[in-house]
């Protein structure tokens, strides 16, 4: 099946999503709030959806896939060497729509809530331990 594949950087307001029609070979790029993601998605058939990974982009995979998208999450290092100019949002989100069509990008798994609650009391004790032996 042929997906429409959009890049999507996460920050703290805005989202932005960048695709290119596959027929037309137009750029579409898209500047959402938060609140605005889920509902745009909703609205869409299904799409490959490539988000850089990092706490919150496991939350948003969860609900892009429960309303049926396939969601990979990219390792940073896989992105990086595909921003080309000036580190902006919206060319982070191309990075990442370019990032996701090489078969080498470097794909993170999914986690669960249960399984970042579990990483996260890894690390806290982690830098405890590191407090202790200072």
């Amino acid at each position: 099946m042929k997906y429409t594949v959009f890049g999507m950087d996460i920050a703290k307001q805005v989202i932005q999503l960048h695709t290119v029609n596959p027929e037309t070979g137009e750029v579409q790029r898209h500047k959402l709030r938060r609140n605005q993601v889920l509902e745009f998605f909703a609205q869409r058939q299904a799409a490959l959806i490539a988000i850089e990974a990092c706490g919150g982009a496991h939350w948003w995979a969860r609900k892009l896939v429960e309303q049926g998208h396939e969601v990979r999450l990219l390792h940073p290092k896989s992105v990086r060497p595909f921003v080309l100019r000036n580190k902006t949002d919206a060319a982070d989100a191309r990075a990442i729509w370019t990032a996701v069509q090489q078969p080498e990008a470097h794909e993170v798994a999914i986690k669960t809530e249960v399984q970042q609650s579990v990483l996260a009391l890894h690390r806290l004790r982690a830098q405890l331990m590191k407090f202790r032996i200072m």
